[in-house]
């Protein structure tokens, strides 16, 4: 009885340890997607947020009181340079002018009674029958009548700059914009009239960050440079069909944001770009015989880049390497690792150092294609 029941706990144990290596038999390996890093020529595309203004875009405003006599132009029109926009007003500027050309006229008669006398002054000097004393007090009696008529003829010319004032032309050819106030209207000194805006060429203004602008700086591909050629993805999706190039960079790091700005010059010959719109800066870095490695194959640890290397019987082993800079969602590799080798393209945050995955092998060349 004693013997059955040592057989019975024997092959119960037998029957256990089957069922677990069965069980341990039966786990499945998780199904990674892995790549294999190449060296190769690369096109790597850098998207930047970008306002897009006019060249030139100016608010036209009232340099006089008055009311809005006449409007010439409708909003959304063409004008060219010069062009009468608006008529302003104001019979009181007229008045002023008229005043101050009598006073002009009254100027000059006076100082020409000063001159007269000065004349008859000096022959009694000559002849010695009045000091010359008298002379010297005559001559300033002209001067002075002369810088009356001087001040007169300033009068003058302030009233007529007035009266300009009250026909308003376009700067320069644009674009109206909107036209807020009615004829009739009754103006102050800077009222908004119109905005003219000349968009024959815009500007596209993007940012860059502190830390990439000097990745950029330091590395031989850098593409914010002037006359770096740039594209502009607009707001549709669409990319717009001129290139444009870099102008030039704000001087300082703006401290709200710690980014710096550029300047993009794009021609717009059929007026497709309003000022104000919205769209994409797209930078091109041509990469030459580099290795990539998706940024989301990355783990940053402590300042250090690390990747999961794929090893010949499907076990990961964690190896950091020396990114020569960063582009996109891409690193470059400087050196620590090397064409063929195959790593864990995504998912990296849930493997650990030595498990043993399923790979599903991918092209690093597809992956870029893909963006």
């Amino acid at each position: 009885m004693k013997m059955r029941w040592h057989i019975a706990i024997l092959l119960a144990v037998m029957a256990t340890g089957c069922a677990l290596e069965e069980k341990k038999e039966t786990v499945e390996v998780a199904e990674v997607p892995v790549i294999e890093l190449a060296a190769a020529d690369t096109s790597l595309h850098k998207n930047y947020v970008a306002d897009i203004h006019a060249e030139k875009n100016v608010e036209i405003r009232a340099r006089v009181n008055g009311f809005l006599e006449q409007i010439y132009i409708d909003e959304g029109r063409p004008v060219k340079k010069g062009q009468l926009l608006f008529r302003i007003s104001n019979k009181e500027f007229i008045n002023d002018l008229n005043k101050a050309r009598a006073n002009v006229a009254s100027a000059r008669a006076a100082a020409r009674i000063t001159e007269l006398e000065m004349e008859r002054v000096r022959v009694l000097v000559d002849k010695k029958v009045i000091v010359k004393s008298e002379l010297d007090l005559a001559m300033a009696r002209v001067a002075d009548a002369k810088a009356k008529v001087a001040e007169a003829l300033t009068t003058v010319d302030d009233a007529q700059t007035k009266i300009g004032y009250l026909s308003v032309r376009s700067p320069f050819a644009g674009v109206i914009d909107r036209i807020p106030l009615k004829m009739g209207s009754l103006l102050d000194d800077g009222t908004l009239l119109t905005t003219v805006s000349d968009i024959s060429h815009v500007y596209a203004y993007f940012h860059v960050s502190e830390n990439e602008f000097l990745q950029h700086q330091k590395s031989s591909t850098d593409n914010l440079q002037e006359n770096e050629e740039a594209k502009l993805v607009l707001s549709d999706g669409s990319t717009y069909p001129h290139v444009g190039k870099i102008e030039t960079q704000e001087a300082q790091f703006s401290d709200n944001t710690g980014s710096i700005a550029f300047r993009v010059k794009f021609g717009n010959p059929k007026n497709v770009l309003k000022h104000g719109a919205s769209g994409n800066i797209q930078l091109v870095t041509e990469l030459d015989d580099r290795i990539l490695v998706p940024q989301k194959s990355v783990l940053e640890i402590q300042d250090k880049s690390f990747v999961f290397v794929v090893g010949q019987d499907n076990t990961v082993k964690m190896q950091s390497f020396t990114a020569q800079l960063r582009i996109s969602d891409y690193y470059v590799v400087k050196d620590g690792l090397k064409p063929g080798d195959k790593i864990v393209y995504e998912g990296v945050q849930n493997i650990r150092d030595g498990a043993q995955i399923k790979p599903r092998l991918q092209t690093i060349g597809s992956i870029v294609a893909a963006k």
